[in-house]
């Protein structure tokens, strides 16, 4: 090819998407020829230039053939740009926190030398998420005290609120990454509990019901026990004394002696 001016990639610092939908990551180049009919290949790589993994691959051996997908990990990446049109932008579907990553764009020529260039500074994805509880439990200790315990995930980090029956103000909060966990200590009151988990793009509740066994009172509790036992009891020795008198049948009178 003919130079004309030099290398160059244009990409944005930052992008955002959102949790379980799509994103598009744009990226065009410069190269120094003003024509070129020889392989271009197209490339998308995570973590690091140059030695990041790569998630993305297509090439095109001419002009008149569009860039072939070689790699596309999960197959959630697909090419929107003409990398012949010096554009390799890329759209990543189905949004996951594991995406949360920065991504790098490279192109590569093929010819008497192998040109090629990548993005060094890359474009960071960051991803928001509505609030949603993932879990919400009661359980039990060694003490035999009760908790509640309530766990949401979301982008920002969302607060979490605990509502419900008349109880203490022992809380514990622990966070890793995009989820929080709540717990409610020392349970006294029967009914239901609310958790809500709040951030700016939304809200999310979730409930659990908490009601504690009671022993009955002991003297109700064995009148209870032993009244329907005395009665069985009783139709036990009717029914016994029945079988008996059925079996033996009524008493035969003496004969009289003939002399």
């Amino acid at each position: 090819g003919v130079q004309s001016n030099s290398w160059s990639v244009h990409v944005p610092s930052d992008v955002t998407g959102e949790l379980g939908k799509m994103v598009i990551l744009p990226c065009t180049f410069t190269h120094p020829y003003k024509a070129f009919d020889r392989a271009l290949t197209a490339i998308w790589r995570i973590k690091e230039p140059y030695n990041g993994t790569v998630v993305f691959k297509c090439v095109s051996q001419s002009t008149s053939e569009l860039c072939k997908t070689a790699i596309s990990y999960k197959n959630k990446y697909k090419l929107l740009g003409n990398p012949r049109h010096k554009d390799l932008s890329i759209r990543i579907d189905n949004l996951t926190w594991s995406d949360s990553d920065r991504y790098f764009c490279r192109v590569e020529l093929a010819g008497d030398i192998h040109d090629k260039y990548e993005s060094r500074s890359g474009i960071k994805l960051h991803l928001i998420a509505a609030p949603r509880i993932i879990n919400i439990t009661v359980s039990s200790n060694r003490d035999h005290s009760f908790q509640a315990r309530c766990t949401a995930e979301g982008e920002p980090l969302p607060a979490l609120t605990w509502t419900g029956p008349p109880y203490t103000n022992l809380t514990s909060v622990t966070s890793i990454s995009h989820r929080v966990t709540k717990e409610l200590q020392y349970l006294t009151h029967d009914g239901k509990y609310t958790c809500t988990a709040v951030n700016s793009h939304g809200r999310a509740e979730g409930a659990v019901y908490f009601y504690k066994f009671k022993a009955s009172d002991s003297s109700f509790f064995m009148v209870f026990i032993l009244v329907p036992l005395g009665i069985k009891v009783l139709v036990l020795v009717a029914i016994l004394s029945l079988t008996v008198f059925s079996r033996e049948g009524p008493s035969s009178a003496p004969s009289s002696l003939v002399r």
